[in-house]
């Protein structure tokens, strides 16, 4: 193979509990609106017959949370707090959700940091949510805890708190579409790959973040993913 006429950048790649082995990112798929009373907060009501889905660069993964730089652009930065589901076999063309599960190799705990301001602009256009959504380091996400570890989706409590406020918080019982339910929908649509993560929604209480901001987010005592922002 010919020498890359650029140095080829380095894979992201996630630390897995209990294993020395990494868990590099193929592509992170999203899902929006997927606990009714965020959809709610923000001006929509639920259909359930479509979920509604968007994506992020997989170098937008912050592997571990911690400190980052205020990002440019926004005077208006929200916090989303998420269930990641990590996936480790390729999915072989389309599969039902009783299939899906299969797919899984375990767990991750994610925000979807969001420019709300862009995303108003586009919206009010008719435009897409890239510059709101896909930005650097716009996915802090935690270690993957293998699925057996994590136990079955029920009722878990996502839990994300800012300088010691809580703010969001919910039962994993609360999504409107279940995990095998989005990784069937998504094999419709894409070729899902050993790799790829998918960020599960958000519960309602997003709000703004500042610079010099300090959040903890947590799914029971399972899960933990901290962080800070410093000044621009």
């Amino acid at each position: 193979m010919p020498d890359p006429i650029v140095a080829a950048p380095a894979a992201p790649t996630l630390a897995v509990r209990g294993d020395a082995r990494r868990f590099p990112v193929h592509r992170i798929y999203c899902v929006g609106r997927n606990f009714a009373e965020h959809a709610r907060e923000m001006g929509s009501e639920i259909d359930r017959g479509t979920p509604v889905f968007f994506m992020k660069p997989a170098d937008a993964v912050l592997a571990g949370g911690g400190e980052q730089p205020f990002p440019s652009a926004t005077s208006d930065l929200h916090h989303e707090v998420e269930l990641v589901v990590a996936l480790g076999r390729d999915a072989e063309g389309e599969v039902t959700a009783d299939q899906a599960m299969a797919l899984v190799l375990g767990y991750a705990l994610g925000l979807d940091l969001t420019r709300r301001d862009l995303q108003a602009k586009a919206k009010a256009k008719g435009l897409p949510w890239d510059t709101a959504k896909g930005f650097d380091r716009s996915a802090p996400i935690s270690e993957v805890i293998p699925a057996a570890q994590f136990g079955a989706l029920a009722a878990q409590r996502l839990m994300l708190s800012v300088n010691g406020s809580v703010r969001q918080q919910a039962p994993l019982s609360d999504m409107v579409w279940s995990v095998p339910e989005i990784i069937a929908e998504l094999s419709r649509l894409y070729e899902l790959r050993a790799g790829d993560l998918i960020f599960m929604g958000t519960p309602a209480g997003v709000a703004a973040l500042q610079p010099g901001d300090r959040y903890h987010a947590a799914i029971d005592e399972l899960l933990h993913l901290d962080g800070s922002f410093t000044s621009r």
